[in-house]
């Protein structure tokens, strides 16, 4: 009987390459750059290359195998051009995705990343969670900037090269990035660059529980005195700050036809922010515009400001509007307040002052104090510019506070009877004696 000839083994798509097989599949046209795609990878073995080759083929039967050869850095620069956000929320996606995104998943091209799967991120967030710099943990210099040495003008370290301290990131920020490499992939699912989204799988860092801490109010006596010791303008701001719980972009952009000293109403309109090395007139941050009532004492504050106001432009020789700011550098009000600077000195008064906070967290204060005194729910969040009702004022915003919480419990003490007399032997008082025996 004839011995029968062995059958020949398919090797499409699979060449020798010394001592590795290298795998290569057409899979269509790539919609970036017009050019025939392929699907690529190397197998030690020619078993090994033909189960990825068949692998490969089977994701681009099934439609879910990356269209285009480009790189992440490519797509978050295309995501970007094409997203719509505020501007300091597009400020943090760049930030983000300079620091911690592209120096790590940039180089990479959407089929390697689409085959790495959702393991390769959450190792990364893992690594940001116990490090921002994911350092190796091996004890190292953390050069400064401006170091001699690492410029080569001399031997010696600058005072500000230190001994690296891991630092982990923010989980927000973790958050975020997810967000940013999130959407920037679903992007790229939505315009046929590839086809699943290699991070649906991954999971993202927990939410950290929202700890506000605002000032006591022996703190903020305090610093209200500080800030009015400084000047009247300054002491101004900080009171406003205080009594309105406002946005520190909203006083800055505040122009004093937002303030109607008949009715005590102040309107809030627009916000004031940073954006590439200029300020930028925006509406407010829920895009909403509102109106809160001041107290007469604020009423008149704002009134000697404004008069203060008025003098200047009368000794700068300008004519005074109720277009310009309330709150300037300049004697005519023409430009606002840079919004850094406003947190930078109060930063430095309240250190000064021996008490660790922020400006962001006046608001707070003005929250905490308004629900503590009994102000409702709706009200707080509507002189803050919350919406939904005020879940992010109860959330956020309201900090636990020591004297309501102390009448509250009074409060229900009050809606029980009194208590009877104690009776010996019931959990308190003396034990109940044995009765004598009988001789």
């Amino acid at each position: 009987m004839a011995a029968t000839k062995r059958r020949r083994r398919d090797l499409t798509g699979i060449r020798s390459r010394g001592s590795t097989y290298q795998v290569r599949i057409f899979s269509g046209i790539d919609p970036v750059t017009g050019k025939k795609a392929y699907l690529t990878g190397s197998a030690p073995t020619e078993d090994k290359a033909i189960e990825l080759r068949d692998k490969l083929q089977r994701e681009i039967n099934s439609n879910t195998a990356a269209r285009t050869s480009v790189t992440v850095a490519f797509l978050l620069d295309e995501w970007l051009s094409s997203h719509h956000v505020e501007l300091k929320t597009r400020q943090s996606y760049e930030l983000l995705i300079a620091k911690f995104i592209r120096p790590t998943f940039g180089g990479i091209t959407l089929p390697k990343l689409a085959r790495l799967g959702p393991q390769v991120f959450e190792r990364f967030y893992a690594e940001l969670l116990r490090c921002r710099r994911r350092c190796d943990r091996q004890p190292f210099i953390e050069h400064h900037s401006r170091c001699r040495k690492i410029a080569g003008t001399g031997d010696e370290c600058n005072a500000g090269c230190r001994q690296h301290e891991c630092k982990p990131l923010a989980a927000s920020s973790v958050r975020q990035i997810h967000a940013v490499l999130s959407g920037a992939l679903s992007t790229a699912v939505r315009w046929g660059w590839i086809g699943i989204n290699p991070i649906d799988a991954a999971i993202k860092p927990r939410a950290s529980a929202p700890q506000p801490k605002p000032p006591s109010s022996e703190d903020a006596a305090r610093i209200a005195a500080a800030a009015w010791e400084q000047d009247e303008d300054w002491g101004t701001f900080v009171w406003l700050t205080f009594v309105t719980g406002a946005r520190r972009g909203e006083l800055v952009g505040l122009q004093w036809k937002d303030f109607n000293p008949v009715t005590f109403m102040l309107t809030i309109e627009r916000s004031i922010v940073r954006g590439n090395h200029e300020l930028v007139v925006k509406d407010t941050k829920t895009h909403q515009m509102r109106r809160i009532s001041l107290d007469e004492t604020t009423a008149e504050l704002l009134a000697e400001h404004k008069a203060r106001y008025v003098e200047a432009c009368a000794e700068a020789g300008t004519v005074p509007s109720d277009d310009m700011y309330m709150f300037s550098y300049q004697a005519d009000h023409a430009r606002p307040c840079d919004p850094d600077a406003i947190s930078h000195r109060y930063t430095k008064m309240t250190a000064d002052l021996g008490i660790k906070t922020h400006l962001h967290q006046l608001r707070h204060y003005s929250a905490t104090e308004l629900l503590a005194a009994g102000v409702d729910l709706r009200t707080v969040a509507g002189r803050l510019g919350h919406g939904g009702g005020g879940a992010t004022t109860l959330k956020v915003y309201a900090a636990w506070h020591a004297g309501a919480d102390k009448q509250a419990a009074a409060l229900l003490a009050s809606r029980l009877p009194s208590r009877p007399v104690s009776r010996p032997g019931k959990l308190t008082g003396d034990p109940i004696s044995p009765p004598l025996q009988s001789d």
